[in-house]
């Protein structure tokens, strides 16, 4: 028995039986969507339980995935970290290439230029002064960058759906194309620039030795010195040094404002970088503006799992379906 596949286009029904399909070149886009989303419905139609038994194969890699990776990172934090933030750097450009988004493949090699000379300059032995500064100042302008657009992509999202765009004269489309993109730009080198951030701040503050990862620092740390730049808090007028504010935690180590907020918000550490005391986030960023900024970095922290794992998962998915026939 032959199938048949009726699909109302302009107002007229049009039956395409097997082996007479319709010419999808001489349809208008939402005509052409629709008989495509109409072909679709057709060739799954009786496969309820395939479908079932993917749903389910999905559930249980993704319940065994999390629990897997949930062991690695507490067993081993270094590997996991390093894995993951390989996994974020390279698995974007295998689609990049294979969907031609020539556009994201330019800035990301330009990131990577970038964040490969500055993690170079904070991975060097002995470590130039002025480094720390360099290295925050980058990942800190990434971060800001990343926050606005982010920001922006938003914005343009919800002005499509509330049907904004149409003031501008802009297709949904479009607007919905342009604002999903820019949110993704902002989230993906957002989380990409915090990692490359925390590896460089655990060298830096490890080289200058008032920070160790594990264990005892191997200098002791004076009053007079930031422990996350090594450069002297306090100068007078005719030494070198950096005259800026200064900040005190509650364990009552001070250090250089922009370095304690760089090592806390730029390198997500939550802890003083010499005696590992709990850092109070929201007592260093009483101003009510900044208190998003924190929010935003708890967000990019939540979407490295999306961002680094869930294409892998997905992936080992489709070779489980694919090996048990279920396509």
């Amino acid at each position: 028995m032959a199938a048949v596949l009726e699909v109302e286009i302009g107002g007229e029904a049009v039956r395409e039986a097997a082996g007479e399909e319709v010419d999808l070149s001489e349809l208008a886009p939402e005509e052409r969507w629709r008989v495509e989303h109409a072909r679709m419905h057709a060739k799954h139609r009786g496969h309820e339980a395939m479908h079932a038994e993917m749903v389910l194969i999905l559930i249980a890699t993704l319940v065994v995935a999390q629990l897997l990776l949930v062991q690695w990172k507490q067993r081993h934090q270094r590997s996991y970290n390093m894995v993951t933030l390989f996994q974020m750097w390279i698995v974007p450009v295998y689609f990049t290439v294979k969907l031609h988004w020539w556009r994201f493949l330019g800035i990301w090699f330009l990131f990577s230029i970038v964040t490969a000379f500055v993690t170079y300059k904070a991975t060097r032995k002995p470590l130039v002064q002025t480094t720390p500064r360099l290295v925050y100042k980058w990942f800190l302008l990434l971060y800001k960058m990343s926050y606005a657009t982010g920001i922006v992509g938003y914005i343009a999202v919800m002005f499509t759906l509330f049907g904004l765009n149409l003031l501008f004269r802009i297709k949904p489309e479009d607007a919905m194309d342009f604002g999903i993109s820019l949110l993704f730009y902002g989230l993906y080198y957002g989380v990409l620039g915090r990692d490359f951030a925390e590896m460089c701040a655990d060298y830096m503050a490890s080289t200058i030795g008032f920070y160790s990862a594990s264990g005892m620092p191997t200098k002791h740390l004076s009053d007079s010195v930031c422990a996350v730049c090594g450069q002297q808090i306090f100068v007078d007028v005719n030494e070198e040094g950096i005259i800026e504010n200064t900040y005190r935690l509650s364990c009552n180590h001070v250090f250089h404002e922009f370095c304690i907020r760089g090592w806390c918000i730029v390198g997500k550490k939550q802890t003083c970088p010499y005696c590992k005391e709990k850092v109070d986030l929201k007592r260093m960023f009483s101003n009510p503006w900044e208190r998003p900024h924190v929010m935003y970095g708890q967000l990019l922290d939540w979407l490295r799992y999306l961002v680094a794992w869930q294409p892998v998962i997905i992936g080992l998915v489709q070779g489980i379906n694919y090996c048990l026939g279920l396509e």
